[in-house]
């Protein structure tokens, strides 16, 4: 997990297509500047990058099952929970599923535990669309770097090495 270049997902772990399922990893990490600020001398990830983490899973979920066609833009964030805090150092679990597809937009039902404990949870609506030209090549150069392939079918990545 990069938190200040908003890189949250540091492996898919698993990515079954056919159920529209996707597992990830999200190291955070010991030291941040963002812990800088929140909170001093009690340092917390932020509910909104566990809400982005959430929705990055879920978009490459997304990406996945349209095969790269389109790209998913976040537009809505519902029933979000947050049950519990998480701090530096802690090795996240990052799950969604695919909810809706369809005309437009694509909802999934996404959660972050740490080992058994569920942290938060929420339900994510994208409107997908074509890919800017910028995005495109990024977003697959990304999604490789994660262990995100292009190949159709399920997918198990297994964990990989902690970037510095």
């Amino acid at each position: 997990m990069r938190l200040e270049y908003f890189e949250m997902i540091d492996s898919v772990r698993l990515l079954d297509r056919a159920a529209g399922r996707i597992e990830a990893l999200a190291r955070v990490p010991d030291a941040s500047p963002v812990f800088e600020g929140h909170f001093p001398g009690y340092p917390l990830v932020p509910g909104v990058l566990l809400t982005e983490t959430m929705a990055q899973a879920s978009g490459y979920l997304v990406l996945a099952h349209l095969d790269f066609a389109l790209m998913p833009f976040l537009m809505a964030v519902d029933k979000a929970r947050f049950r519990s805090f998480v701090g530096p150092g802690a090795e996240l679990i990052v799950a969604a599923s695919l909810v809706h597809d369809g005309s437009g937009y694509a909802v999934t039902k996404a959660s972050i535990r740490h080992g058994d404990k569920a942290l938060a949870d929420a339900e994510l609506r994208f409107r997908t669309m074509p890919f800017p030209e910028a995005l495109d090549g990024l977003m697959r150069a990304r999604a490789r770097e994660i262990g995100l392939t292009d190949a159709p079918g399920p997918v198990d990545a297994g964990p990989s090495e902690p970037r510095p």
